[in-house]
């Protein structure tokens, strides 16, 4: 077991002395809000995405907010998403006026399951919001074929999946908007940040707009060495920008971007060989032309096959110094959903069952050999196997 002042804190980053120094740069320089370096990390990750712009935003959240209005979601809408995700993508759909329609999801994959979102689509569906549940790839031939047979705008919630890719294209580039989160336990960090990537230059301009209190485009530039320029408020908008103290984080983070998804490739492989005896269950392997991107690796503790519930589990491995996550309970299992919507978690029996059996465990760049060790001990441990 851990010592008790080694607890392994599950998803903490690795952060280099290159991102160190780059902000302290930017400290020194004066220009800590949206500027040159926010410039830069946009400009790096279009290009890693291979597209023209994107736009750095505050979160995920911010960005999934955004995109939805961009994509005319408003007051009578409906949108499609999974029910197995953060409730950041719902309170998106809610914060634009829409109504959120939960699709129950694959239960191999624990991605939106086509065949369940042709069967929620009603006349008053506007947009899909899948979800690349924890790096793997949705299905995006399929959801693409209902959305364009219904007319249906495609917004993707890439947050565990920058890497991913499906088909030879890069995820976040397939629908219409793709959102991505560099919060502290993702593959790439700022601590908190987003950024938003959209298939028409009009709607990525919009959402830059948008994401500064709606001032004219001419607001991102007015206090640079190019000279003052007045703004106009075009929009009823937001503080949603994103701040070049985040930027220079994720410049050198964007840098390492293959690097570290190598590593947690590497520990997911040892993962599922030394759990591979074990009663639990491991992830589905990737479908031939994808590309994972290996943000979480999940293990379902199923009672039955166990001996134990999920919860005895993450109790069991927290007493040995093993930190886990829990990705996700479904969404009508929390109460404000069911208050609100009227959802039941059996409406959804696949998200119910992986919501409640599900654990996630540490796997990012910074875990040592040791550290995997001792993952994979606390597990044989806790199951007494």
């Amino acid at each position: 077991m851990r010592p008790a002042d080694k607890f392994l804190v599950f998803g903490s980053p690795l952060i280099g002395e290159e991102e160190i120094a780059e902000v302290v740069a930017t400290l020194r320089s004066g220009w800590l809000g949206t500027g040159p370096r926010t410039a830069r990390f946009e400009a790096a990750f279009a290009a890693y995405k291979g597209v023209p712009h994107a736009a750095g935003v505050n979160s995920c959240t911010a960005a999934l907010h955004l995109c939805l209005l961009a994509s005319g979601v408003g007051p009578g809408d409906e949108v499609i998403t999974t029910p197995l995700t953060f409730c950041a993508t719902v309170n998106a759909i809610i914060h634009a006026g829409a109504t959120p329609v939960l699709a129950d999801v694959d239960p191999r994959t624990m991605n939106l399951d086509p065949a369940a979102v042709a069967c929620r689509i009603t006349p008053r569906t506007r947009a899909l919001v899948p979800v690349h549940f924890a790096g793997r790839p949705c299905d995006m031939d399929a959801l693409m074929a209902l959305a364009g047979k219904h007319g249906l705008k495609v917004i993707e919630d890439c947050a565990h999946a920058i890497e991913a890719e499906t088909g030879g294209r890069k995820v976040g580039t397939i629908g219409d908007f793709g959102c991505f989160s560099f919060y502290v336990t993702k593959n790439v960090v700022t601590g908190e940040g987003g950024m938003a990537l959209a298939r028409r230059a009009e709607d990525l301009a919009r959402i830059k707009v948008l994401a500064l209190h709606g001032l004219s485009q001419d607001a991102w530039k007015r206090f640079s060495d190019d000279g003052f320029r007045h703004y106009l408020v075009t929009a009823a908008g937001f503080k949603y920008n994103m701040m070049d103290l985040q930027a220079a984080i994720g410049l050198h983070q964007l840098a390492r971007v293959e690097a570290s998804w190598e590593r947690r490739r590497t520990l997911w492989a040892r993962y599922d060989e030394a759990l591979a005896d074990l009663p639990v269950t491991r992830p589905a392997p990737q479908k031939a032309g994808t590309r994972h991107a290996r943000h979480l690796y999940t293990l379902l503790i199923d009672h039955t096959r166990a001996g134990m519930d999920r919860d005895t589990f993450l109790q069991r491995m927290h007493a040995r110094g093993i930190g886990t996550g829990v990705h996700y309970m479904s969404l009508p299992e929390h109460p404000y959903y069911r208050e609100t919507y009227g959802w039941k978690p059996e409406d959804s029996p696949h998200a119910m069952r992986l919501g409640r059996q599900t654990v996630s465990l540490p796997l990012s760049a910074k875990l040592t050999d040791g550290d995997a060790a001792d993952v994979i001990e606390a597990i044989r441990v806790s199951l007494k196997v």
